[in-house]
């Protein structure tokens, strides 16, 4: 297997050298899901890597001197590490072959670390390494991967990692690169209530321009309820959205006013709402699982090929809760019956095997 790796071209086995968000990446690519499109440089390059420049030993020897220049010495370290020339090779010529793909020059993308060791289920790694967006040429491509390599030695990933009990010689990091999407609206999408738990319902936040409002708590979000069942909306609730974040022609996220005319219409129509529900079930189906997901509407791209999958991942508060047990009677009754229709594929089969 080479080291770098298309996400149309991702197979179970090649989960261990990709680090969990490649994988899941990957995952959603070969289920069919509509994911901006991609490679994966393999964590086993970056240890081969340090293993040519001898470096294994050096960097473990910095880590565990636990000293405040530690991070940084080791950081310098895999910066300064040289690149064989096969793989600087492939990664032009993955880089290339995207822009083709999507029909431009020095297309902008975005570069994203997947450390092996977020596979662990105890572990949120969420914050601890980099991710840089707007990345354009094969040359910026190729030198914010180092940065993402380096990145695997920032003080609070040491720290986390120490903290966590970890052994140091299996931290490991593969690197996405991913074409970048500009969202006309985008926003998070949960295959249950979070309010309430309730499973036969998909709730989706979504607001003008990039995300970063919403992650920052800068705009309330509109927010629509629908119905697994029914495939229709059964609340809307829009809001003043008074701020957004936007690009600039200098490939610079900038935040603006949101105009009059904008601030109380609904960010998504409501054949896009159940777009969104849809592709949002749609990985549910594939993981199993309630889901969080990440979502986007690409103001480049017509409908219905502009409902974008950014990321998913299990939802972790009501998932892990136990289902409370249904009264008999007609109610019962009736929610048996939604429950058996929004319930993941694999647990229904499990049911009826069970008998």
């Amino acid at each position: 297997m080479g080291h770098v790796i298309r996400f149309e071209d991702y197979t179970t086995t090649d989960r261990a050298v990709l680090g969990g968000k490649n994988a899941s990446l990957g995952e959603l690519v070969a289920a069919g899901l509509p994911v901006p499109p991609g490679f994966a440089v393999s964590a086993d390059a970056y240890k081969e890597v340090l293993g040519t420049a001898g470096l294994v030993g050096p960097l473990a020897e910095a880590v565990a001197a636990a000293d405040p220049d530690a991070g940084g010495r080791a950081r310098a370290m895999v910066s300064s590490a040289p690149l064989p020339g096969e793989l600087v090779d492939a990664v032009r010529a993955a880089y290339a072959q995207l822009c083709r793909r999507c029909g431009r020059d020095d297309l902008p993308v975005a570069v994203r670390t997947s450390a092996t060791c977020e596979d662990q289920p105890d572990a949120s790694f969420a914050g601890e390494h980099e991710t840089y967006l707007w990345v354009r040429g094969a040359d910026a491509v190729l030198e914010h991967m180092r940065r993402c390599w380096a990145s695997l030695f920032t003080d609070r990933a040491i720290c986390y990692r120490a903290k966590m009990g970890y052994d140091e010689a299996t931290a490991a990091m593969s690197v996405g690169v991913q074409q970048m999407v500009v969202p006309r609206t985008s926003g998070v999408a949960f295959t249950l209530n979070p309010h309430d738990g309730d499973r036969s319902q998909v709730a989706i936040d979504a607001s003008w321009g990039f995300g970063e409002a919403v992650v920052g708590g800068e705009v309330t979000p509109d927010n629509f309820l629908v119905d697994k069942v029914l495939g229709e909306v059964s609340k809307r609730t829009v809001s003043s959205k008074e701020i957004e974040y936007r690009l600039t022609g200098s490939d610079r996220v900038e935040r603006a006013d949101v105009g009059d005319d904008r601030r109380t219409t609904p960010s998504l129509t409501d054949e896009e709402i159940k777009a969104v529900a849809a592709l949002a079930r749609r990985a549910e189906r594939h993981y199993g699982c309630p889901q969080d997901v990440e979502w986007a509407i690409d103001a480049h791209l017509a409908a219905p090929d502009n409902v974008l999958l950014l990321q998913s991942r299990p939802e972790t508060v009501w998932s892990r809760r136990p289902r409370a047990s249904v009264s008999s009677g007609t109610a019962g009754g009736y929610m048996s019956i939604v429950n058996t229709l929004v319930s993941p594929l694999h647990t229904r089969r499990t049911a009826s095997t069970d008998g």
